[in-house]
């Protein structure tokens, strides 16, 4: 071979490398663009409506809002996603994780899934045939105006409907003229056995084991005699059985069959008689946030009001919530997010980069 020919050769496989690798790392710019794909925008503080709070696997704070999306903080970073980002919705009621990391963000419009790197809206699957399942990782959904309420399972979304009930025998409700669906989902938590419950508008609690359904047909669980409609918003486990249906008055003890409920007296209190939202924290304490009336600490004795250090008059209390340091949060209606510290709660500020 001549000095040419290997002078030819020798610039054949070097621009093909030159070529190969210029493609090689406009893949990979490409593929790190990809995975650094920014999206939202900076905030400096949360907005005063923040419904509800999440920690994510991470270790990073999801903050809910009515009506202006997401507040989401990486250490002092605080960012705004909104409809403008993708989400379906910007009222936000609620967040779950999968354990893949994906976050589902609970709308009254909608479920978004959030990836890491975008929203997508989950398709809703109406099926004449009712996908009533429990796997250990569903997700269960309802909001304001689904029609019940959705079970995820990591592929679809499934339309789910309660079985009907006689309302107006245990209620004295005609459901033919009322313009809101009775049985439409506002609490869905899960016991220490793995069953569902399902807190509803105003038709009561039910509770479902994989086979059968438990229904809570309680008046104080349904539209009051003054005519207020408190709704079963939250389900409380104890750390003896008993189940507290967002009120104070009473709790439940499932029978050993399974297939009934014994109603006991609850905790002896005037005023309020519903909370909000609830939980029973890791020592084994039910935390009950009520809307105005302060938010309170049951040890299984005594009942607590616990100081809410606030510079207004009456923090609207909506939604409670313990991370993974076990430290409460508090989310409101007109005040921002409370923090617990110590023996009261007190008004969260996000620091910004500079540590102020």
């Amino acid at each position: 071979m001549t000095i040419n020919s290997i002078t030819i050769v020798l610039l054949i496989f070097v621009s093909s490398n030159f070529h190969s690798c210029n493609g090689q790392n406009k893949s990979e710019n490409k593929q790190t663009k990809k995975e650094t794909l920014e999206i939202g925008q900076s905030a400096s503080e949360l907005h005063t409506k923040i419904w509800r709070i999440f920690q994510d696997s991470k270790g990073k704070y999801w903050f809910g809002s009515d009506g202006k999306g997401i507040y989401h903080l990486n250490g002092n970073e605080l960012k705004q996603f909104t409809t403008v980002d993708g989400l379906v919705n910007d009222s936000i009621r609620g967040f779950q994780e999968d354990a893949d990391g994906n976050i589902y963000i609970e709308t009254h419009k909608g479920i978004s899934k959030f990836d890491g790197r975008k929203f997508t809206t989950l398709k809703v699957i109406r099926s004449p045939h009712n996908q009533w399942k429990l796997k250990p990782n569903d997700l269960w959904f309802g909001f304001y105006n689904a029609n019940d309420l959705y079970r995820y399972d990591g592929d679809s979304l499934y339309e789910l409907k309660l079985p009907r009930q006689d309302l107006k025998k245990a209620f004295g409700i005609d459901t033919l003229i009322s313009p809101f669906n009775p049985y439409s989902v506002y609490g869905v938590n899960k016991d220490k056995d793995g069953n569902v419950w399902f807190g509803t508008f105003i038709a009561g609690a039910f509770r479902y084991d994989g086979k059968s359904f438990l229904w809570f047909d309680e008046k104080e669980l349904s539209t009051l005699p003054d005519g207020r409609v408190p709704a079963v918003r939250s389900i409380i486990q104890d750390k003896d059985g008993y189940f507290w249906l967002s009120n104070f008055k009473s709790k439940y003890k499932i029978e050993a069959s399974g297939s009934a409920y014994k109603k006991l007296k609850g905790i002896e209190k005037d005023h309020p008689h519903y909370f909000n939202s609830g939980l029973s924290d890791n020592k084994g304490n039910l935390w009950m946030a009520t809307y105005s009336g302060g938010v309170w600490k049951y040890d299984g004795k005594t009942l607590s009001k616990i100081e809410i250090a606030s510079e207004i008059e009456d923090v609207l209390l909506v939604s409670i919530y313990q991370d993974k340091n076990g430290i409460l949060w508090l989310g409101t209606d007109n005040d921002g997010v409370y923090k617990q510290n110590g023996e009261k709660f007190e008004k969260f500020k996000v620091k910004n980069k500079s540590g102020r």
